[in-house]
């Protein structure tokens, strides 16, 4: 009896805990590099896939074309890290730093974003495509031409970002503040807005066909040219087929 129970008072105190990081191991395929400082390190084309990296530093590390799909950056720093061409499918990277990262070209289709800081990071032809940034910052970002169809920004800031010629069809951005933003050519169909704040965003030749934009806030918002098809209104309005810059 003694046994058992001293048995379970170590696995109490251990069996929770993450196996060991082996901050020394080279990168590899599921590598644990749990917490490990790692700041400016050169990973390029590196096989990083399902890693831990969990609150691990990678700041300003260079990680072009690296496969990362599936790993763990939960609480990590990415900052000022270049990522162009990486693979990171499916990844989580809830609660990261990201600020001025860069990500151009990137794949982080599906990939959890849920509360990440992104102020001034690149995504430009990046794909996020149904991914979660459920309350991320991207304050300033760059999403030139980036495919962000059925992505969840809810209550995400996205103000002064630069979406032009980017792709959210079906997007969730419900509440999301989008002041100051540049969306002129972006693709909206069907998107929700409701109680999105778009003051004095730029929307000048964007699709807004079929999207709610029920309760946003559309002070000083240029809508010049703009795709209003069947878009219903911030009063519940349904705009007439083919309304082009005003819900007629």
């Amino acid at each position: 009896m003694l046994t058992r129970h001293l048995l379970l008072s170590l696995c109490a105190l251990f069996c929770a805990v993450p196996a060991h990081a082996a901050c020394e191991d080279a990168p590899a395929r599921r590598v644990n590099w749990y917490a490990c400082a790692k700041p400016g390190a050169m990973l390029n084309g590196a096989d990083l896939r399902e890693a831990v990296l969990e609150r691990a530093d990678l700041s300003s590390a260079s990680l072009v074309g690296a496969l990362l799909d599936g790993a763990d950056f939960g609480r990590g720093s990415l900052a000022g890290a270049d990522l162009s061409q990486a693979r990171l499918s499916k990844a989580r990277l809830v609660g990261a730093r990201l600020e001025g990262g860069h990500f151009d070209g990137a794949k982080l289709d599906a990939a959890r974003l849920e509360r990440a800081q992104a102020a001034q990071a690149s995504f430009p032809e990046a794909n996020l495509s149904a991914a979660n940034a459920y309350q991320a910052d991207f304050t300033k970002a760059d999403f030139t031409g980036a495919t962000l169809d059925g992505v969840r920004l809810e209550q995400a800031t996205l103000d002064a970002a630069v979406l032009r010629n980017a792709s959210l069809n079906n997007a969730n951005l419900l509440r999301a503040s989008l002041e100051n933003a540049l969306l002129a050519g972006a693709r909206l169909r069907g998107a929700r807005l409701d109680g999105a704040d778009l003051s004095n965003a730029d929307l000048s030749g964007a699709d807004l066909s079929n999207a709610s934009l029920v309760g946003a806030i559309l002070d000083g918002t240029r809508l010049d040219g703009a795709r209003l098809d069947s878009t219903i209104w911030t009063d519940r309005r349904r705009c007439r087929p083919g309304a082009i810059g005003t819900c007629e």
